[in-house]
């Protein structure tokens, strides 16, 4: 015989306040709609499931049992609608990010850190890659989200490219580095030294190229290249090559005192980092929540840079 769960959650609810108008304020429902329940269910078994003339209500042993099913059955709803409740309000679900590897390493992964701080029921899963290749992912939803340096031109139709940091690169170097305690650099002065080459289809070895060619450099020295970004900081501390970063980059590991920008001002590159995401599809909230957190978060830090940039690196 198949019982109906409500019905069975009504009884929990009974056995559980020791009342109809108690079990019904429980369940938010009418006395008068579960005494007609109850009824339903005794006579769809053919047994009182309560004792009779009893108050106040006591449940026989078939009641007493059917009415543990019950709690089960409240248990489980109630747990369903956090569960809901929490995926509404972007609390909980998994969120798939792609972006380039040195941006991804040196400023949003720690962004990532503070939000799964305070929501630590989302998931986050992170994938490395150029535009060439989170394009496509985008497109075919394995990826909801997406920040890449971009140039407007680029931008396809289809999706929308929110800007939330100018580009801007320097030349860093480790912080003891002879260039690093001169007051004034100029750009022949830097010719001398090895560069650290980024992984070679990255925007960023594109922009050392166009860098070099500034400086009038056609064969240059690459002491490495192809390396992750803790790699290519590894190399740069450690000996005196030199290499081009995004700004925010050099920024975010300032604490360190190991990585410093040459006090000499590069042309800027024509691409602008910003979130990339499906322009007609609507984000999971989870994905939505995350979004909001990048977007305010580098809102902080380019205020931070701008600040910081006009006393330190930006000097002629």
């Amino acid at each position: 015989m198949k019982l109906d769960p409500r019905h069975l959650e009504m009884l929990f609810a009974i056995v559980e306040k020791g009342g109809l108008s108690e079990g019904a304020d429980m369940l938010g429902k009418s006395q008068p709609s579960l005494s007609r329940s109850l009824a339903m269910l005794e006579q769809r078994i053919g047994v009182p499931l309560f004792e009779k003339d009893r108050r106040p209500l006591r449940p026989t042993e078939l009641g007493l049992a059917l009415s543990a099913e019950g709690r089960k059955i409240y248990e489980a709803g109630r747990s369903s609608s956090q569960i809901l409740s929490q995926y509404r309000d972007g609390k909980s679900g998994a969120v798939r990010v792609g972006g380039t590897p040195f941006f991804f390493d040196g400023v949003i992964s720690g962004m990532l850190a503070g939000f799964q701080f305070e929501r630590p029921d989302v998931r986050i899963d992170q994938v490395y890659g150029y535009m060439n290749e989170i394009i496509p992912k985008l497109r075919d939803g394995s990826l909801d989200l997406a920040v890449l340096p971009m140039r407007d031109s680029s931008i396809p139709d289809d999706l929308s490219f929110d800007q939330i940091l100018p580009g801007r690169n320097v030349i860093a170097c480790r912080t003891g580095h002879p260039l690093a305690r001169r007051g004034s650099v100029k750009l022949a002065d830097i010719g001398q030294y090895a560069w650290i080459a980024p992984p070679a289809g990255s925007p960023l070895y594109q922009d050392l190229r166009a860098v070099l060619k500034e400086i009038g450099i056609k064969d240059f020295k690459v002491s490495f290249t192809g390396g992750s970004l803790s790699a290519t900081v590894n190399i740069l501390t450690g000996s005196d090559a030199l290499t081009v970063l995004p700004f925010s980059v050099v920024f975010m590991m300032r604490n360190q005192r190991s990585v410093g920008a040459l006090s000499i001002r590069i042309g800027d590159p024509d691409r602008h980092l910003g979130v990339l995401k499906l322009r007609n599809q609507k984000l999971k909230p989870a994905a939505q929540k995350v979004y909001n957190h990048i977007r305010h978060e580098f809102d902080v830090l380019s205020s931070s840079i701008t600040r910081v940039s006009q006393d330190t690196v930006w000097r002629p």
